[in-house]
């Protein structure tokens, strides 16, 4: 297809640095231009999606959130101030991109998408771009995708850990193929609860625009297949490959997606830990305990210490497989997954002998096994 010059000489300078920048140049700023994308969620995630995608010249942008301005969102929301507490985000953050790009166009929906109005909403877009906080959104957005036949960036955070990947671009893996079910309910907690660093929401929003960009504009390959992992404590990044397991041939509908992932708002209580030097003492001395390894399989192939694969979701239908009479110690890479299984196990059957590998096998590898590869 070819792109004729269609830019003014104010936009002529505003992209000169893309029109320059070599393998993207004006045939990739006018992609750009044409483009359309729906970005959902104007938070922690969506402020620098939002403005690199502005910045870039993006036609046309859809801005969809229900929530207003809060003063705890200032810590990671950088598009909004103390001024614009208590006002709709999605109508704060149209106004102030406006003025930083009047070439684009801005289209701020105020409304909670649902499996009733998700196809309608989404319909006119190229590119949709998640950057939600939720299971039941990142499903449905997943499903809308695949229904829509258009690709979806799926970004999350959660304390100081991030991920990015591009699913069902070109008929490539979904989100099903990574998480086909929902964690248990109260095994996640939200970054409410959980906390998250500020800057982590500015690193993996500006990972999803660049994700973005290269899906628009075409001068990339994207991370479709791939899950990038970002560690903020450590500034490590692994890119890991996600196997298909053809779960978009299962997607003919919209589904009630709170009642999919069972959402509830159950309180989840503290839980016992134990050091990865003491976990290196109950192996040396051959102590009877049951090790259990909460992660993807995926995950086990790159390396592990030992113990029973159950993944996260599949725990509440294995809890039979779970000791009742001797210590179990739940573990995962970092510790997060792993402590919030311990925590649901607790609460939802009772569990009392239950300890959580306190930072999971990165502490592992870190402090008894420093040859072991980790990611």
């Amino acid at each position: 297809m070819s792109y004729p010059n269609q830019f003014s000489k104010e936009e002529n300078e505003r992209y000169s640095r893309h029109f320059t920048l070599p393998g993207f140049g004006e045939e990739a700023q006018a992609k750009l231009k044409s483009a359309s994308v729906a970005v959902i969620g104007a938070g922690g995630l969506g402020c620098p999606v939002l403005q690199y995608l502005t910045a870039a010249g993006v036609g046309t942008i859809a801005i969809i959130d229900h929530d207003r301005v809060s003063l705890s969102n200032l810590q990671r929301q950088i598009l909004y101030t103390i001024d614009d507490i208590g006002k709709p985000k999605a109508e704060v953050a149209t106004s102030k991109l406006q003025r930083l790009n009047s070439n684009c166009v801005f289209r701020s929906i105020i409304r909670q998408l649902t499996s009733h109005n998700a196809l309608e909403v989404l319909a006119p877009y190229n590119l949709i771009i998640d950057c939600t906080d939720n299971f039941p959104t990142r499903y449905l957005l997943n499903d809308a995708s695949v229904l829509l036949n258009k690709p979806l960036i799926y970004g999350s955070i959660f304390r100081y850990e991030g991920q990015v990947a591009v699913f069902n671009y070109q008929g490539g893996v979904t989100y099903r193929d990574l998480y086909p079910q929902p964690p248990a309910p109260g095994v996640v907690p939200s970054c409410e609860e959980g906390g998250v660093l500020g800057v982590l929401a500015g690193i993996i929003g500006s990972l999803q625009a660049n994700e973005a960009l290269k899906v628009l504009a075409g001068f990339a390959p994207p991370l479709s297949g791939k899950l990038l992992l970002f560690d903020s404590l450590s500034n490590e990044t692994t890119i890991i490959g996600i196997p298909s397991k053809n779960e978009r041939k299962k997607i003919s509908e919209l589904i009630n997606y709170d009642d999919f992932c069972k959402v509830q708002s159950n309180p989840v209580k503290h839980m016992k830990e134990v050091t990865v030097q003491e976990l290196k003492e109950l192996k040396d001395k051959g102590a009877d305990f049951q090790l259990i390894d909460v992660r993807e399989p995926h995950e086990v192939d790159i390396c592990e210490i030992g113990g029973e694969l159950i993944p996260q979701g599949d725990i509440p239908h294995n809890v039979d497989k779970i000791s009742l009479d001797k210590q179990v110690i739940i573990h995962c890479r970092s510790g997060a997954r792993s402590g919030n299984m311990v925590k649901w196990l607790e609460t939802n059957h009772g569990f009392t002998n239950l300890y959580n590998l306190k930072g999971g096998i990165l502490a592992w590898a870190k402090e008894i096994d420093t040859s072991m590869p980790t990611y």
